[in-house]
Formats: structure tokens, sequence, C-alpha cells
């Protein structure tokens, strides 16, 4: 039963998302699949949102794509996604660019 509401679910791409999406070369397949699979989720630094993210590459080049999302009755607004170079510590800061958080209005010092 829980599939089935997952199935349900949409999806609202921001135009932000859409350019980083682009930028960093990621499908949106992938994109979803960090949503459904995650391997660790945060708290994201915006309000109200969520940080995913899935660890990817290789043992010596490792990165993890992140995504930051926030869910809204049955409708999932990607708001982000990026690729973080390496890896990082479960609980410490979501590593969030520095254009990124100057696009969503959120200057680095105040994170």
């Amino acid at each position: 039963m829980v599939e089935l509401k997952l199935a349900a679910k949409k999806y609202y791409w921001t135009k932000h998302a859409l350019e980083k999406i682009r930028y960093y070369n990621l499908p949106q397949s992938r994109v979803k699949r960090v949503f459904r699979h995650p391997q660790r989720v945060e708290t994201g630094v915006a309000e109200n949102t969520l940080a995913a993210m899935q660890a990817a590459g290789s043992r010596g080049h490792p990165y993890e794509i992140w995504i930051m999302y926030q869910i809204k009755k049955e409708v999932v607004k990607i708001i982000s996604a990026w690729r973080y170079p390496g890896k990082t510590k479960p609980g410490d800061r979501v590593p969030v660019p520095d254009e990124i958080l100057e696009e969503l209005g959120i200057g680095s010092s105040n994170y």
C-alpha cells in the first residue's frame, strides 16, 4: 500500500532545480532515485526543507548527489540538486555550494 501512495506523488521541479540538473548533468530519474532511496536525510538550509543524499562515483573519485526538497500534501517540490565532490560526515552541515545559497537568497554567513 505504501508503494501505491509513493507512486501517486507528483513532482514539481523549480526552475532553479532544472538549471542545476542541467549544469551538473544529472538525469531527472537519478534525482527521483535520490528522493525515493536516500542514504541519508538531513534538515535543509531553507525553512521547512529536507536534504537527501546518495553516494556515487568510484573509490578513487567519490562524490555525493544531494537534493533539497519540500513535501506539501501529495506534491514533492524539488528545490535544488547538486554534486558534492568527496564524502561528508553524517550530522555535519549540508554541503550546499555558495552559488546555490545566493540564488536561494540565503547568505553563506547566515547558514
